[in-house]
C-alpha cells in the first residue's frame, strides 16, 4: 500500500552543496553556513578517493572546484576520461588519497556569477562523509548524499553504494526514520542499496537524457504512471529539476502524478541569480543580478512540494516558512 501524502506536511530544505550561493560548494565553511540559516538538510555530492574514502565533490574531476592546478607535484596526474559518455580532462578523485587531497583548498566554481565567493578561496579543505556525519550530528540536521557516477566507479574497481550504506550504519542511521535521504541519478544503485538498507532513497531525474546506467531509455518514459509506480517500489520520493514542474507558467502535473504514486517531490535548484531564474523572476539584464527567488520558491510550494534545494538555503527557509503560515490561516 502506498503512503498517503499530506499537503500539510511541512517541506525540507535541503541546502544544495551547502550554501552554496554564499561560500565555495561542498565544504564544512558552506555546510555551516546552511545550518547557520535554518537548512532541514544538507547535501554532499559523495566520490571515492585512491584508498575507498568518500568525499564531497560534485564531480570527480576536480580543476574547477580545487587548486590543484597549482600544486606542481601534482602536474603529471593531469588526464582524460570518459566519464558516462563524457570526456573529461584534468585531475580525478579517485587518483589521489585522503592524505594528498587534504592538501588542496577549495575555490568558487563560479567565479564570474558569485565574485564575492572568491575571498573564501583557499580557506577550505575537501570534507569527508565522516566529517559531514559528524558536523549534522553536532547541530542536528539530516544529510542528502549523492552517490556519484556509481556505474563508473564500480567499472574502475572503486564500488560505492555498500561503502556508503556501511558509513551510514555506523552513524546509526539504517532506517526509514533517519535524518538521511539517499539520491542517484541512476536506478540499479538505489535498487541496491534498497536491498542494504531501509534508508528513504530519491531518484534524480532531468528534463533530456536518461540513468547513465541504462536502466530506462529515458527520465521521460520513467515518469509515466507506470514508470512512477515502479519507481516507488524502491524509492521514497523523486528529485526532478525543477523546470519539469511547469510548462510555460502553467503547472505539468507531475508533482499531482508523483503523489498519486505514493510519492515525494524535492525538485532542484534553486538559486538567486538572474542566469538561473524563469524570466518572470529575473530583476534586470545582468545574470549576476539576484532576483526573486523568494517569489519563484513560492509559486513551486504552493502547488505542494514536499521538499526543494536551493543554493540560498536562507531564503528558502524564509519562504517555506511564509507559505506554512498562509495554510494555518
Amino acid at each position: 500500500m502506498t503512503e498517503a501524502i499530506s499537503p500539510l506536511s511541512a517541506p525540507i530544505v535541503i541546502a544544495h552543496r551547502g550554501a552554496s550561493g554564499e561560500r565555495p560548494e561542498h565544504t564544512l565553511g558552506s555546510y555551516e553556513r546552511a545550518i547557520e540559516q535554518g537548512a532541514d538538510f544538507i547535501e554532499p555530492d559523495l566520490v571515492p578517493t585512491k584508498d575507498d574514502v568518500l568525499v564531497a565533490r560534485h564531480e570527480n574531476e576536480i580543476s574547477e572546484t580545487t587548486d590543484v592546478a597549482a600544486h606542481p607535484e601534482f602536474a603529471a596526474r593531469r588526464t582524460t576520461k570518459t566519464i558516462d559518455g563524457q570526456k573529461l580532462t584534468g585531475w580525478f578523485v579517485e587518483d589521489f588519497t585522503l592524505a594528498e587531497l587534504k592538501t588542496l583548498r577549495a575555490k568558487e566554481r563560479l567565479p564570474l556569477l558569485r565574485p564575492e565567493n572568491r575571498k573564501y578561496d583557499g580557506q577550505f579543505e575537501i570534507p569527508t562523509l565522516a566529517e559531514i556525519i559528524a558536523l549534522a550530528k553536532r547541530h542536528h540536521v539530516g544529510i542528502y548524499p549523492e552517490t556519484k557516477h556509481p556505474t563508473y566507479f564500480a567499472s574502475i574497481g572503486h564500488p560505492t553504494d555498500a561503502l556508503l550504506v556501511k558509513q551510514l550504519q555506523a552513524a546509526g542511521w539504517n532506517t526509514p526514520d533517519a535524518p538521511v535521504f539517499i539520491q542517484s541519478f541512476e536506478v540499479e544503485n538505489l535498487k541496491r542499496i534498497h536491498q542494504m538498507t531501509g534508508i528513504r532513497l530519491i531518484q534524480l531525474v532531468d528534463k533530456e537524457g536518461g540513468p547513465a546506467d541504462g536502466a530506462a531509455p529515458s527520465y521521460a518514459a520513467m515518469l509515466t504512471p507506470e514508470g512512477l509506480r515502479d519507481i516507488a517500489s524502491y524509492a521514497f520520493g523523486i528529485g526532478p529539476n525543477k523546470s519539469m514542474l511547469w510548462d510555460g507558467k502553467l503547472p505539468t502535473g507531475l508533482i499531482s502524478a508523483a503523489h498519486a504514486a505514493g510519492l515525494r517531490v524535492h525538485p532542484w535548484t534553486y538559486r538567486a541569480e538572474n542566469y538561473f531564474l524563469p524570466s518572470e523572476y529575473r530583476n534586470g539584464l545582468n545574470p549576476r543580478e539576484h532576483g526573486d527567488l523568494d517569489g519563484e520558491i513560492k509559486a513551486a510550494l504552493r502547488r505542494g512540494l514536499d521538499g526543494f534545494f536551493s543554493d540560498f538555503p536562507g531564503i528558502g527557509v524564509k519562504a517555506r516558512d511564509e507559505v506554512q503560515r498562509e495554510r494555518k490561516k
